[in-house]
């Protein structure tokens, strides 16, 4: 089953929505607002700039960190039950709500870098890898297959002087 387009704008503005209800009651540090927001401005810039790759894969990339933020921030300040009053749930459950639809928009974020031309393939065949000094190491690479590289550093073109080490022909 394939999933519908999704606009940029739509992931960016329920996100932002999301972000601003789990942030109505103080409950959360000041880090949660900052860390959510911020992702959200990169992905303006994702929006502003639709052939910039760096900027779709930064927005995924900060989509994925705040979704661990995100589990830390309810984890660690979530309130006890004594102390729970409406708004405080309406607001967990926004931020809760918000961190359950993170992987989703991050998988159409995905396709949409991968539309953009991104490509991100991880390269684990250690023993053929081009990137050999990585193998050994321990470390794989990621980025495009680089097999079929060819050098154009040093071509095979005709000097621009002549060599006086040789004679030369006399003319006819």
């Amino acid at each position: 089953m394939e999933l519908p387009a999704v606009n940029l704008k739509a992931i960016i503005l329920v996100h932002w929505l999301l972000t601003v209800w789990g942030c109505m009651n103080y409950m959360f540090p000041a880090s949660y607002a900052w860390g959510n927001f911020s992702v959200l401005a990169v992905g303006i810039w994702a929006i502003v700039q639709r052939d910039s790759l760096d900027a779709i894969m930064m927005f995924l990339t900060g989509l994925l960190l705040t979704v661990l933020t995100d589990i830390i921030h309810i984890s660690v300040f979530y309130p006890p039950n004594n102390n729970l009053t409406d708004a405080k749930r309406f607001s967990i459950g926004m931020a809760i709500f918000s961190l359950l639809l993170k992987p989703v928009s991050c998988y159409l974020v995905y396709r949409m870098y991968r539309e953009r031309g991104g490509e991100y393939t991880f390269n684990i065949d250690l023993e053929s890898s081009s990137d050999s000094h990585f193998a050994r190491n321990g470390v794989t690479c990621a980025g495009q297959d680089r097999s079929t590289y060819e050098s154009i550093d040093q071509q095979d073109a005709l000097p621009q002087w002549p060599d006086s080490s040789k004679t030369s022909q006399p003319p006819y």
